[in-house]
């Protein structure tokens, strides 16, 4: 399974561009065909860029498929998870284009963060992404958050 780990700091170039770090770039490219396909998506928990290999984003078509075809809680996730996705591959150099509205949702504007999140990654203003990572060590610390089963062998 591919995963995504490190927090990696890169320029934004004024055409909107951006190397996706080499560690990232492989990960995506261990998915498939040598390609790093992905899709970005604007997080609805946070102001940042999500990104996904491809193929893990379309594992979210199975518990979507669970619910009623009809439904609110069917049409507000499937609009908030596909409306505003954007699959892309990178460039022959690991760059990719970061859509306007993503940019945006995210307050991009010349440097970013890439924050490896396990399955997924982030993208993130610098100065957000510090806040981010201190609030989530602040309530693993004061909720004394730990995994099933962690350190046992």
């Amino acid at each position: 399974m591919t995963q995504f780990w490190g927090t990696h700091h890169n320029r934004l170039d004024v055409k909107g561009r951006v190397s996706v770090p080499a560690p990232f770039r492989a990960a995506l490219r261990g998915e498939g065909n040598g390609v790093a396909t992905l899709v970005l998506r604007p997080s609805h928990k946070h102001p940042c860029i999500e990104a996904w290999p491809r193929s893990v984003f379309q594992e979210l078509t199975t518990p979507l498929a669970r619910l009623d075809l009809f439904s609110d809680t069917h049409d507000d996730l499937a609009v908030a998870l596909y409306a505003d996705a954007y699959p892309l591959e990178t460039d022959k150099e690991g760059r990719i284009v970061l859509p306007e509205p993503l940019v945006s949702h995210a307050g991009l504007k010349d440097a970013v963060v890439f924050m490896g999140c396990g399955r997924i990654f982030q993208i993130w203003e610098p100065s957000a992404a510090e806040r981010r990572r201190a609030e989530a060590r602040e309530r693993v610390r004061a909720q004394s958050l730990t995994l099933p089963g962690g350190g046992e062998r």
